[in-house]
């Protein structure tokens, strides 16, 4: 992330979706501000459509940052087809999973933690709060009508 190196990665996630789904950098910041003021935008990046290529989120309230980078080929196909390989028993993922193997892209949604002057927090006040990337995750979900995946454990959101 080209915030600075105050932010260390900690995981990230995956929504996959239709490429004919892919939203403006317009709308998704719409999305993420209805979830709240305290959101921080930079690293704008878009094709000439006005479609999001990559965005910056950060949330300073939480101490984290999300960075969102879009991706479409042979990669996606090849993670899509891995992934419904591993979920092909899942009956309760049914309807997921049917939507996943229609996807074509995905954005790809790594979550910083903002450090404290290069090292750990010993503030309490000053903690580390996922929040930012749920609540991001699920409104983007939302909008694409994508799927969202943890790819650590393969869960799908």
């Amino acid at each position: 992330m080209d915030m600075d190196e105050r932010f260390e990665w900690r995981e990230t996630y995956f929504i996959l979706f239709l490429a004919a789904k892919r939203p403006s950098l317009q709308q998704i910041e719409k999305t993420v501000r209805k979830l709240g003021s305290h959101f921080e935008f930079s690293g704008k990046e878009v094709d000439e459509d006005g479609l999001l290529e990559t965005l910056h989120i950060r949330s300073p309230e939480d101490h984290s940052a999300l960075e969102i980078d879009y991706l479409v080929g042979d990669e996606v196909r090849m993670q899509i087809d891995e992934l419904v390989k591993q979920m092909r028993g899942e009956t309760a993922e049914r309807a997921k999973l049917d939507l996943l193997k229609k996807c074509d892209a995905r954005f790809e949604v790594m979550h910083f933690e903002e450090m404290s002057d290069g090292g750990d927090r010993d503030d309490p006040d000053e903690e580390f709060d996922p929040s930012a990337l749920l609540v991001v995750l699920e409104a983007l979900v939302d909008l694409t009508g994508g799927v969202g995946v943890d790819p650590q454990s393969g869960t799908l959101l």
